[in-house]
């Protein structure tokens, strides 16, 4: 008796179930480490105050483009917060409840305007207030 071998299929066979494995760890890893970037999507207009400015035991700071720096209408020499504070603390000494505003220019950079209210508190100023354009 002759007996035949029954007709295999021998055509490979793909296992996706792996690959979406590996796929799926990929895509988690990258989701993970992904930054997302803060993009303004629209232009910011500062706005115009209306409010009532500070009149008794005012110091006024006037920071330059440049960041430079003059207190009470004298220039201070350097741009460090504790050459400010020195100036400051003479000027409010003995004042009851002083407070300061700070006019700085449109294009003076952040850390001038961060370096003047760092001073003010350490002169022990509480009351803070930017110059701004008025209103219309």
């Amino acid at each position: 008796m002759r007996f035949r071998a029954s007709p295999t299929d021998d055509t490979p066979d793909i296992n996706l179930i792996p690959l979406i494995d590996v796929l799926l760890v990929m895509l988690i890893f990258l989701a993970a480490t992904t930054t997302f970037m803060r993009q303004n999507a629209i232009k910011v207009v500062l706005p115009r105050a209306e409010s009532e400015a500070l009149t008794q035991n005012v110091v006024e700071i006037a920071i330059a483009e440049d960041g430079r720096y003059a207190i009470a209408g004298q220039t201070v020499s350097g741009t460090d917060p504790y050459a400010l504070t020195k100036v400051l603390q003479s000027l409010v000494q003995g004042k009851e409840d002083p407070g300061v505003i700070i006019s700085a220019d449109a294009m003076a950079t952040h850390q001038s305007v961060i370096h003047a209210m760092q001073a003010a508190k350490q002169a022990g100023i509480s009351r803070i207030q930017f110059a701004t354009q008025a209103g219309n």
